[in-house]
């Protein structure tokens, strides 16, 4: 994974950290699931980004 790709994906998680903190205060429900939403999208993404780097090595080891 590029680091540009990496840097997206943590961004999109902290977007979606300040969403659900900003749904909190206001007690904005709607606000709340959505910066949940949006944070668990992005954990999904660097997981994925995690095991391609994991293979990635693999690769590069074995080769």
């Amino acid at each position: 994974m590029s680091f540009q790709d990496k840097a997206q994906h943590k961004a999109e998680e902290a977007k979606g950290a300040v969403k659900e903190k900003s749904g909190d205060l206001t007690d904005d429900e709607r606000l709340q699931a959505e910066g949940q939403s949006e944070q668990t999208s992005a954990n999904v993404k660097q997981a994925g980004d995690k095991v391609k780097d994991a293979a990635r090595n693999v690769k590069d080891a074995l080769s």
